[in-house]
């Protein structure tokens, strides 16, 4: 997984300290956005979920320079996630809405840059997340 670490290291950092609204965003615009996904969320304490999707940003984030590490943390969370209900096709939904969200708590701090490393993260993370899967 070759990504920009630097620049995903200092973008997350911007969001740390916003971290209750950018899960705040990041719910409220994926079920506006896609609601089809509202049932997978149907028995999750929300608070709960918000505190568990920023922990595992931090986890990734954390471990972009151990790449084994990260792989197999992801491949964790795969399984945690097939168990849910998610499908395949949620993926991208969920990419969208990270990269909206982010770009709606960070401003004028999201850059194209920014939103490029980002977006090829997520790919990465997917691609590996998927391929546990199988």
């Amino acid at each position: 997984m070759s990504l920009n670490a630097q620049l995903l290291e200092t973008s997350f950092a911007l969001l740390r300290d916003r971290e209750s609204e950018f899960t705040e965003y990041f719910y409220s615009n994926l079920f506006l956005d896609y609601p089809q996904v509202k049932p997978l969320f149907k028995s999750t304490d929300m608070k709960e979920q918000a505190k568990k999707l920023f922990a595992s940003l931090a986890l990734i984030v954390k471990n972009l320079k151990q790449p084994d590490k990260l792989t197999e943390a992801l491949k964790a969370l795969a399984t945690r996630h097939v168990a849910y209900g998610v499908l395949p096709n949620h993926y991208p939904i969920i990419g969208m809405n990270l990269i909206k969200t982010m770009s709606m708590v960070l401003k004028e701090q999201w850059t194209p840059e920014i939103e490029q490393a980002w977006t090829e993260a997520y790919s990465s993370i997917t691609e590996v997340m998927l391929a546990a899967e199988d």
